[in-house]
């Protein structure tokens, strides 16, 4: 397996990230136990959560996902060595619980240690940034969760690239710690948010990208073709926005690229992020059938005439 540093850090993970939040919402505890089982297996390794997966379904409040995970590392002994484990912080999860305050991290990062079942966490990740909170507060609140030896590296999600560029600086003048990983949306539909000055500054101050919805949810499977395809299912109001013009294309192009390469859509679309320069796509999966295709694309390499037939299907 190709392994790549997340940042400047001597943590190494594998071209594709597990995305967790199906789990305790989608996926029941045994499934999940078995699709972590398969992706450990097949030599995989970063595992990505958050502590408000999944807040938003019916009765729930938050840390699902997470308890889960921590269930499955308290049942398979000596696992826990064998991932990068990423959850995140930020969210609103209940009344005066949000934001990246110091109280309220270490507040937080107490509770998804203790959901997780794990001593330490891998790669803690700014949800969402927080205008309220001076940076340097939610840096050195994370350089004590280091020196402790609760958290590894740290990573940034959904921040503009001026707040991140402003977060490095800090770090750069203080000795802070840094961000090591970005985790923006991105994918072969939706490019114009991400491309450009923000995937340029993780270039050059070399900082991993993690893209979620790297499958656009689920569009990009090619198992959405027409509105009917998406009635009743779970991201199926965000799948109908896609079902245009642009998106028939990019579909028919998933199936010219996948039939010379005898691979899926989903396939193609997540190599297509690896050659564009993303260290770790997250893609989520229901069952062990859905997550055995996804593991399928970090095989997949695509040439220079591919990429560039995708990138024109996708163009705005």
């Amino acid at each position: 397996m190709n392994k790549r540093k997340l940042g400047k850090s001597n943590i190494e993970v594998g071209p594709l990230a597990f995305g967790t939040n199906v789990m305790g919402w989608t996926a029941d505890a045994a499934t999940s136990y078995a699709m972590l089982d398969y992706f450990v297996a097949r030599g995989l390794n970063l595992v990505d959560t958050a502590d408000v997966y999944s807040r938003w379904a019916p009765g729930h409040k938050g840390g699902e996902s997470e308890a889960i995970i921590g269930e499955w590392i308290a049942k398979r002994k000596g696992n826990r060595e064998k991932i990068v484990l990423a959850t995140k912080v930020g969210i609103e999860m209940g009344p005066n619980d949000k934001g990246l305050s110091r109280a309220y991290i270490m507040r937080a990062v107490d509770a998804s240690l203790k959901r997780l079942q794990t001593d330490y966490i891998d790669l803690y990740q700014s949800h969402q940034d927080d205008a309220s909170v001076p940076q340097e507060e939610t840096l050195s609140a994370y350089a004590d969760l280091i020196r402790q030896g609760k958290v590894r590296v740290i990573g940034a999600s959904n921040f503009t690239p001026e707040r991140l560029a402003e977060a490095l600086a800090i770090s750069k003048r203080t000795g802070l710690p840094r961000y090591e990983t970005l985790q923006p949306w991105y994918n072969l539909y939706d490019r114009k948010d991400f491309e450009g000055a923000p995937f340029d500054l993780c270039k050059r101050e070399n900082i991993s990208v993690i893209t979620y919805f790297s499958l656009a949810s689920g569009f990009l499977t090619g198992k959405y073709r027409k509105p009917k395809d998406a009635e009743g299912k779970a991201r199926g109001y965000r799948v109908k926005d896609m079902l245009n013009e642009r998106g028939m294309r990019i579909l028919a192009a998933l199936d010219s690229v996948g039939a010379e390469l005898e691979a899926t859509p989903a396939q193609v679309s997540l190599a297509w992020l690896v050659a564009k320069g993303v260290t770790a796509p997250i893609a989520s999966a229901t069952t062990v059938a859905q997550l055995e295709e996804i593991v399928e694309s970090t095989e997949i390499e695509l040439s220079v005439d591919q990429v560039k037939r995708l990138d024109s299907a996708s163009a705005y």
